[in-house]
């Protein structure tokens, strides 16, 4: 009797040991079912992130010989014959892209206010500053300030791909730079803002209002915004392009100068009215015809002057804002300190500042404290 008892015992621990196996085996599979799952759902999402709309990429530009016929071009300085050589070219490689910053095509009217801001690779300073002071990214009376710096290449060699490396590690900290693989040059600030144009038509196209401007002014955004903000009927949709007016000017045709235009270049003993390069707001209405126009329209280096080409051909004209200081604030007596943020509270746009003033000014003129008495106004311009 002991003997079939301890028999019943032992059959009953196998049977057990079976069971737990086949459970074992199954727990086991559906865990590496479920572990397989999660890889697929993994790889799924991460190419769903890696997705990237169409992004234009274009061939380096072939130099065009030709130009080298054109009459008196070997008496030309070399940056205009190597301007002349590659005039043509209006596509380059990106480098750089940023086809989400306004949140895609369809979101992007939900950017008021687009800071393009033109810089070169070298200048890390003048793009750390501006982050922090008034090109920083963030919702002003309820709407919304997005930035990007706009950029080509600069030097040879190993320092050019050190700059560019410099502006990858910006990107993926910042996510704020547009860069093409062209030389970013004085003669070619023109063919940067035809590129910017073009990748705005893609990837920002409703974008209400610009500023266009360099890297060393101090831009008031928080006065801008308010001033767009008060248009009569005009949200964006509508033309405005606004600064310092210029008017009743030509090519300058001194060979010292730095803006020498040579009839070669230029025919024209006239330009049309423009507005200094310094910086300038325009609805993204007014971007998007300049953009259609500068299509049949050719290059100009002075990326100003073109602008007023293209306004000019659609039968535009732009205006003069009397808050805009791309020549420099005109301070009337030596008496007063030309950086007292009285005379800046005011204003929509300065040129020029060094980094460190522009940090200072912006941090000052933002100081709930500040309090400016009717003298100091005087010379300020209010909007």
């Amino acid at each position: 009797m002991r003997n079939v008892r301890a028999k019943a015992l032992l059959l009953a621990g196998v049977l057990s040991l079976f069971v737990l196996l086949l459970c074992k085996d199954f727990i086991d599979n559906n865990i590496f079912n479920l572990e397989e799952d999660a890889r697929e759902d993994k790889h799924q999402i991460r190419q769903l992130i890696q997705k990237k709309p169409y992004v234009y990429s274009w061939p380096a530009c072939q130099q065009n010989m030709s130009a080298a016929n054109i009459t008196g071009f070997k008496t030309l300085p070399q940056h205009i014959q190597d301007f002349l050589y590659y005039r043509h070219c209006r596509h380059f490689p990106m480098l750089l892209d940023l086809p989400y910053k306004c949140g895609g095509a369809d979101k992007s009217a939900e950017v008021f206010l687009l800071l393009v801001i033109k810089s070169s690779p070298g200048n890390y300073d003048r793009r750390e500053v501006l982050r922090k002071t008034w090109a920083k990214e963030r919702l002003h009376n309820g709407v919304w300030i997005r930035r990007v710096f706009i950029s080509g290449t600069t030097d040879t060699g190993f320092e050019k791909e050190r700059l560019n490396k410099l502006l990858k590690v910006e990107q993926r900290e910042y996510n704020d730079i547009i860069q093409w693989d062209f030389h970013d040059s004085f003669f070619n600030l023109t063919l940067k803002q035809i590129l910017f144009l073009e990748w705005m038509e893609q990837n920002c196209p409703n974008a209400h209002f610009l500023l266009n401007g360099d890297d060393d002014v101090l831009a008031h955004t928080n006065n801008m915004v308010e001033y767009l903000q008060g248009l009569k009927d005009n949200d964006g949709s509508k033309h405005l392009f606004a600064g310092h007016l210029i008017y009743n000017v030509g090519p300058i045709r001194e060979s010292w100068n730095k803006y020498y235009i040579p009839v070669q270049v230029q025919e024209s003993n006239s330009y049309p009215s423009y507005c200094g390069g310094g910086g300038f707001l325009l609805s993204g209405y007014t971007a998007m015809v300049i953009y259609n126009m500068s299509q049949s329209i050719t290059i100009l280096p002075i990326d100003d002057v073109y602008m007023g080409m293209c306004l000019a051909k659609a039968g535009l004209s732009p205006a003069s804002h009397m808050g805009v200081k791309t020549a420099g604030l005109h301070i009337p007596s030596r008496k007063h300190d030309v950086y007292d943020p009285c005379f800046y509270q005011d204003v929509l746009l300065v040129h020029r500042f060094l980094s460190a003033q522009l940090y200072l000014m912006w941090n000052i003129l933002n100081d709930p404290n500040l309090e400016c008495g009717p003298k100091k106004n005087l010379s300020s311009t209010k909007l």
